[in-house]
C-alpha cells in the first residue's frame, strides 16, 4: 500500500508539465528505422510484432530530446527481448544508419535486467543489474510494467514498478530520439508474430528538478566517464589507482620506476603494447606503489584478438627470481576463442575471469566481444574473494582453507609456499606480450 501510494503521489506531481509523444490514436510524430517488424495502434496502445529474418526494428520519435523525465508502460511476450532507446541516433555514416545509443532494457528472461541500461550497437552494457536483486525481481511476467526514466545532464536513472534500478553517469550523448524496439528473432518460426506493447507514454522537459525521484544510496552509482569518480564513489571511499594521464602511483614489477618502453598512455587509456607473446619480456609487468589488504578493485579492460594478460593481487615480487611475470593470485584476461591457454589447465580455469590455474568462472560468465570494453571487479575481505565480470559474480572462494590449498598443490603454483596468502600486496597489470588496454582503474580499501 505504501509503495503504491508513493507512486501515485509522484505521478500526480507536476501533471501540467507532461507532454505525450504518442497521441493514443496513430503514429504521427514517429518513424520506423532499420528492421521490418510491424507496428500498429489499437485501443491507445502501440503494438510491435516480430517478423522473421528482420534485424532489430525501432519506432522512433521524429523529435529529439535532451534533458527529460520519461514514463511508459510495457507488456511483452516472455519470449521476446525489447527495450526503449533514449538520446539515440541514426546516421548514414554510422553502420549505414543503424540505430545506436542508450537503451532502457526490457528483459522478461530469468536474468531480470529490465530497466538496466544498454548501449545499443556501440558499447554494450553500461548498467547491468547483477548487483541489484530488488530490481531484478520487480518485473511482472505477462503484466503491464511501469518504467520511470530520468535523463538529466550526465545522469541516467531508471525505476521499474517503483523500484530503483539504474544509476549511471555517462557523457556520450546529451540529446537524441526515443525509440521503441522490437528485437529481431532470426528465423525461429516459433517466434514469428510475438508482441510487445507500449502505452501511457509521456515525457517532461521542464521543471525537472521539482519532479525527480529520490535515488537511494543503496543503488550503486556507476560512471562510464573514463578515469573519474562519482560523488557517491568518493563518499564511499573509492579512489583512482590511475589518473588517466601519468604513471603516478605505478612502477615496474621489481623496479623503482615505470617502464621506459612497452606501455603507452594515450586518450585516457593505459595500454601494454604488442611484444613477442612471452611473459614480461617487453615493458614488463607494472604494479602499484602501494600494497593492499582488504579491498574492492574495479578495472575496465579491452583485449585484442589472441591476447593474454591478467590482473594480479597479493603479489610477492622476486619469488620467481625475476623470470617471467611476478607471482600472485590472478584474474585471468584472455581471448578464450583463439588463445591456446583457454584449453589448458582444468575445466576452463585459465579462461577470462578465472582464478588463473585454480578455479574456473561460472557458466553465467558473459564477456563482451574482443575489441570492446569489459569490467573486472575483484573483492577481498577477510580472505573471502570474489571475481565479477560485467556485473556478474563468476568466482567465489576463501584463501587459506583446506580446499584452497589443495587446489594450489595441483596447480603451477605448488612450488611456492603459502602461495596467495600474504596479508597484503600490490596490484599488478600483466605484460604477456599482447596488446591489452586498461582504464577506470579504481580501488576502495575495506576496513
Amino acid at each position: 500500500m505504501c509503495l503504491a501510494f508513493m507512486i501515485l503521489t509522484l505521478n500526480l506531481a507536476g501533471q501540467e508539465n507532461w507532454a505525450y509523444p504518442f497521441n493514443g490514436k496513430n503514429l504521427k510524430g514517429w518513424k520506423q528505422l532499420n528492421g521490418t517488424a510491424k507496428y500498429e495502434v489499437k485501443d491507445g496502445t502501440i503494438t510491435g510484432s516480430t517478423v522473421l529474418s528482420s534485424p532489430n526494428s525501432f519506432l522512433c520519435t521524429t523529435a529529439n530530446y535532451s534533458d527529460f523525465i520519461l514514463e511508459f508502460e510495457v507488456l511483452v511476450d516472455p519470449q521476446l527481448n525489447s527495450g526503449v532507446q533514449i538520446r539515440s541516433h541514426s546516421y548514414k555514416e554510422y553502420q549505414n544508419g543503424r540505430v545506436h545509443g542508450y537503451q532502457v532494457e526490457i528483459d522478461p528472461s530469468d536474468r531480470g535486467w529490465s530497466a538496466g541500461i544498454y548501449d545499443e550497437a556501440r558499447r554494450a552494457w553500461l548498467y547491468p543489474l547483477g548487483n541489484n536483486p530488488a530490481a531484478q525481481k520487480s518485473f511482472k511476467q505477462n503484466q503491464w510494467n511501469q518504467f520511470h526514466v530520468e535523463a538529466i545532464g550526465h545522469t541516467l536513472r531508471t525505476w521499474i514498478n517503483g523500484v530503483p534500478a539504474s544509476n549511471l553517469t555517462d557523457d556520450m550523448d546529451s540529446a537524441g530520439f526515443i525509440g521503441l524496439q522490437v528485437h529481431g528473432v532470426g528465423n525461429d518460426a516459433k517466434k514469428a508474430g510475438i508482441k510487445v506493447q507500449w502505452k501511457n507514454i509521456r515525457i517532461m522537459t521542464t521543471n525537472l528538478d521539482k519532479n525527480v525521484w529520490k535515488m537511494p544510496e543503496s543503488v550503486k552509482e556507476i560512471s562510464s566517464i573514463p578515469n573519474t569518480l562519482t560523488s557517491q564513489e568518493l563518499r564511499d571511499g573509492w579512489r583512482l589507482l590511475w589518473d588517466g594521464k601519468t604513471s603516478v602511483g605505478w612502477r615496474g614489477a621489481g623496479k623503482e620506476s615505470f617502464p621506459m618502453q612497452g606501455w603507452e598512455i594515450k586518450d585516457n587509456t593505459l595500454t601494454v603494447l604488442e611484444g613477442t607473446g612471452a611473459e614480461s619480456r617487453n615493458g614488463g609487468d607494472i604494479v602499484t606503489v602501494k600494497k593492499y589488504g582488504n579491498f574492492e578493485l574495479s578495472v575496465d579492460f579491452k583485449l585484442t584478438k589472441g591476447a593474454n594478460s591478467g590482473i594480479k593481487y597479493y603479489v610477492v615480487e622476486g619469488l620467481n627470481n625475476g623470470v617471467g611475470s611476478a607471482i600472485g593470485l590472478e584474474y585471468q584476461l584472455l581471448d578464450d576463442a583463439t588463445h591456446a591457454d583457454a584449453t589448458q589447465g582444468v575445466g576452463g580455469n585459465r579462461t577470462t575471469a578465472s582464478l588463473y590455474d585454480l578455479i574456473p568462472p561460472s557458466s553465467e560468465k558473459v564477456a563482451n566481444p574482443i575489441g570492446e570494453w569489459n569490467n573486472a571487479t575483484i573483492t577481498s575481505k577477510n580472505n573471502h574473494i570474489e571475481h565479477w565480470l560485467n556485473g556478474k559474480k563468476v568466482v567465489d572462494y576463501d584463501r587459506g582453507t583446506q580446499i584452497y590449498r589443495a587446489l594450489v598443490q595441483k596447480s603451477k603454483y605448488a612450488a611456492y609456499p603459502n602461495f596467495g596468502e600474504v596479508a597484503e600486496g600490490p596490484i599488478l597489470l600483466q605484460d604477456h606480450g599482447n596488446r591489452v588496454s586498461f582504464r577506470n582503474i579504481k580501488i576502495k580499501e575495506i576496513k
